[in-house]
Formats: C-alpha cells, sequence, structure tokens
C-alpha cells in the first residue's frame, strides 16, 4: 500500500455515519473535505479533538468546508459520543478499518514497551478537486482545528 501524499487523489469511501445514516466522500464532491482521524471515542485527546471541530464547524461551514471525524468505533458509540460532549461533526465508522487503511493511519503503535495497531491521529484536508490538498499526521490536539481551519482559507 503506498503512502499517500499531497496532490494524489483522497481514496474514497462509503461507511456508516453516526445518526444512522451513510457518508460517502464522493456524495461530498465539490466541497472542501476535513476528514480527521482518530483513536477512540471518549478519550481524553479525541473528546478535546472533537469539541474542538465542532466550536469552529460554523467557520468551516463558511468556507464550503465539511467536517468529518473517523475512527474504528462502531456508530452507535459514535452517537453515544456526540450525544454526551454535544459535538455538531459528523462521524463516520470504520469498524472493518479499510478506509483507515488506505489512509495509512493504521500502524503499529507502542505503548509502555507494548506494540499494537491502533489509529495515528491525523487530518487530510481534501480540496473540491478530491485531491489531498493538506495532511497533519501524529496531530497534537491543542490549536489544531484552528490550524486546518488556516488551510480552508487558502483553498476557499
Amino acid at each position: 500500500m503506498s503512502q499517500i501524499v499531497e496532490g494524489s487523489p483522497a481514496p474514497d469511501f462509503a461507511l456508516p455515519a453516526d445518526g444512522g445514516s451513510t457518508l460517502s466522500l464522493s456524495a461530498m464532491n465539490g466541497k472542501i473535505v476535513v476528514l480527521y482521524f482518530y483513536p477512540k471515542d471518549d478519550t481524553s485527546g479525541c473528546t478535546a479533538e472533537a469539541i474542538d471541530f465542532s466550536r469552529l464547524k460554523p467557520d468551516f461551514e463558511a468556507l464550503d468546508a465539511v467536517v468529518v471525524g473517523m475512527s474504528p468505533d462502531s456508530a452507535a458509540k459514535h452517537d453515544k459520543f456526540k450525544a454526551k460532549h454535544d459535538l455538531s461533526v459528523t462521524l463516520v465508522a470504520d469498524e472493518e478499518l479499510k478506509t483507515l487503511q488506505d489512509y495509512g493511519v493504521w500502524v503499529e503503535k507502542s505503548m509502555y514497551g507494548r506494540k499494537y495497531m491502533g489509529v495515528e491521529r491525523a487530518t487530510f484536508l481534501i480540496g473540491k478537486d478530491g485531491k489531498i490538498a493538506k495532511i497533519w499526521r501524529k496531530v497534537k490536539v491543542s490549536g489544531h482545528a484552528e490550524a486546518v481551519l488556516d488551510a480552508v482559507k487558502t483553498l476557499s
């Protein structure tokens, strides 16, 4: 599997989303898409990131940009996570890990010397042309949503 780079076409997906819907990248064609990958619902970093993106959602929408979060959690878990923290961004479930692998964010991680597979926190900015405009890997949550918003402004 080749590493996705800026300028390459964004891999399409059609996956279950919160609220019982299905979301596909191709259905958002012509919009700027902020696709952020995160490890797990309701953990501290993931919650802070989702809250930041939800807070800035009106600013993204004003620039014709859609924010979508993706993790291996189920859509039902996403619904609980959204309700608990009053999140407004769309959350997509990739329980089969296919899209996570397509984007190269399902990686070997290490914690306390133990190796395991998990999601590398990353964000992909996809332009209206369906190509990757910018990639942030190993994201640090603090200030990240604002940095992504600044990048979106350069596209719109």
